[in-house]
């Protein structure tokens, strides 16, 4: 099974869109991403789909996503934000949206302001047929409302680095991996609350324990890198050339690492 490489747009900064697609061509990545508030979406999508690459999802908004469960205007302001990216979403034709549920490490508690929010969210998403995939962040117990409360729609989103620097020790895909339709992946040294978002390899992530994971899951979508170079000191220096070379060149050894284990189950 041949599984899409794909990787953040704007991941390597200052780079406009027309180099970054070129970037994207000259080294096999066929999907991406991006923000669903960024103002250049009319301009992106239609570039995008000349240039033979998907955009797999759109990322919603992210900063305030904690007001969600607070009652009063600033609450509804945010959940108006969501409710536009999956229009948003519907517009361009790209299938689904990742959202965070908190942030931060003393959130809200789950409450029934920030449920009724949710549950038009979902409603919203399911009239527009767009998928909303939840994102790992800090908080099990916001992820287990979502999967408890909207179980035959609400989707997960693997965010790998997150798992290893927001919540060491704790495993989100032996949960919640069935549910599993979009990925990001990228690497960090395990420092608690330090989110790198390194190329694999570039940090102390067992990428071998990632790629058995997608396997156990049965996930065939693509393998979506999320990348951004300015969160460290690695690449200061690096071409955007070399820094795309790098990148598909780990993301391709993870989705053989993935294609090795699944080819192995397989025959035993």
């Amino acid at each position: 099974m041949t599984r899409k490489l794909g990787v953040s747009l704007g991941c390597y900064g200052g780079l406009q869109l027309d180099e970054q697609i070129s970037m994207m061509k000259k080294y096999g990545f066929e999907a991406c991403f991006t923000g669903s508030e960024n103002p250049n979406l009319e301009t992106i999508i239609p570039a995008l789909k000349d240039a033979g690459i998907s955009c797999d999802n759109f990322h919603a908004p992210f900063n305030k996503i904690n007001d969600i469960w607070k009652p009063g205007e600033e609450g509804d302001d945010m959940a108006a934000r969501l409710y536009r990216s999956v229009e948003k979403a519907a517009f361009h034709g790209v299938p689904a949206i990742v959202v965070h549920l908190s942030s931060g490490l003393n959130p809200p508690h789950v409450n029934d302001t920030g449920c009724a929010r949710w549950a038009k969210l979902m409603e919203i998403a399911k009239e527009a047929n767009v998928l909303i995939c939840y994102e790992n962040q800090r908080m099990l117990s916001n992820l287990a409302f979502a999967f408890e409360e909207f179980p035959e729609t609400a989707r997960f989103c693997w965010d790998c680095g997150h798992e290893f620097c927001f919540t060491p020790g704790r495993h989100y895909m032996p949960i919640f991996g069935h549910k599993l339709s979009a990925l990001h992946i990228h690497d960090n040294h395990c420092v608690f609350n330090k989110d790198e978002h390194l190329i694999p390899g570039d940090g102390s992530i067992d990428f071998g324990y990632i790629a058995a994971q997608i396997v156990e899951s049965g996930y065939t979508g693509t393998v979506m890198l999320e990348l951004i170079r300015k969160n460290s000191d690695l690449y200061p220096d690096w071409t955007a050339d070399r820094y795309y070379e790098h990148a598909a060149a780990a993301g391709k050894k993870l989705i053989a690492d993935i294609d090795a284990i699944e080819n192995k189950s397989q025959k035993e």
